[in-house]
């Protein structure tokens, strides 16, 4: 086994254990399967994880990712890292119990990854799903658009690209929020990558796809404009006249998104 990681709580469990193996065998509730991945819902010791397993995706697939300017998932190890290096910056994410990767061949590499299941939280994608037809008031829809942007902001500047950015994958403490609080977590970062400062293209694609999934619910203009203030910490006319260009880019990029989406017969936010 070429890496290994087991949590302090587990270390007991899996002692002796080959943990691919047990990956591999492991059953429990099927929640997504595409070729060379799929993640199961796992209960041990009466605490609900959530297994991500990747077998390899083959040549093929890699060279079809790179050709039409993707990078391919290669395994577990992209949300294993990012998981962990999120945790350290205390901004909530999947704790990882297990991880562990083997094999040199990128087409055939077999990983996994075992988080903890985040439980109470709702995804912002069904926290907001009705918005458009019963708006929430407007301090509450204030609250969740400051809190979103200073999370995506911490999220950057702690040099973590997601790019699954879309609001399913934000999730809402239900708790919290009932008391009138908002905290977040994030999730699926199997494709996160982490640099030591993002560059405008990578923000731009993470902030186009959070644009992108919110365009059905039917924002005033005004939210789009708090966000941008709390996301960039300045003064909205400072902000569009040193990066209108930018910001015109992330609202073209989340357009072509939507045209891309109905294309395929989805909604804003929802994708294929």
């Amino acid at each position: 086994m070429d890496k290994a990681y087991v949590a302090p709580e587990l270390a007991e469990r899996f002692r002796g254990e080959d943990l691919l193996r047990w990956a591999e065998s492991a059953k429990g509730e099927v929640f997504r399967e595409v070729k060379g991945r799929s993640t199961l819902r796992v209960q041990i010791g009466g605490q609900p994880y959530f297994l991500k397993r990747h077998l390899g995706v083959g040549w093929l697939e890699i060279l079809k990712n790179w050709l039409v300017g993707k990078r391919p998932v290669l395994g577990a190890e992209n949300e294993y890292r990012a998981c962990r290096h999120l945790a350290v910056r205390n901004l909530a994410a999947p704790h990882v119990a297990a991880f562990a990767a083997e094999g040199g061949n990128p087409a055939r590499r077999r990983s996994f990854v075992l988080c903890k299941e985040l439980s109470g939280y709702d995804s912002l994608e069904a926290v907001t799903a009705n918005w458009a037809r019963r708006p929430p008031s407007p301090l509450a829809r204030r609250r969740l658009i400051l809190a979103v942007a200073c999370f995506v902001r911490r999220l950057h500047e702690a040099g973590v690209v997601h790019r699954d950015l879309y609001i399913c994958h934000l999730l809402l403490d239900r708790r919290s929020w009932a008391r009138g609080e908002v905290r977040l977590a994030v999730l699926d970062l199997h494709r996160a990558r982490l640099q030591p400062k993002l560059s405008a293209y990578w923000r731009k694609r993470d902030l186009a796809a959070l644009l992108f999934s919110t365009l059905d619910l039917n924002l005033p203009a005004s939210s789009s404009l708090r966000f941008l203030r709390i996301y960039t910490g300045r003064p909205l006319r400072e902000s569009f006249a040193d990066h209108g260009r930018f910001w015109r880019a992330v609202a073209r990029r989340a357009e072509a998104l939507r045209r891309k989406a109905r294309g395929q017969g989805l909604g804003a936010g929802r994708r294929s």
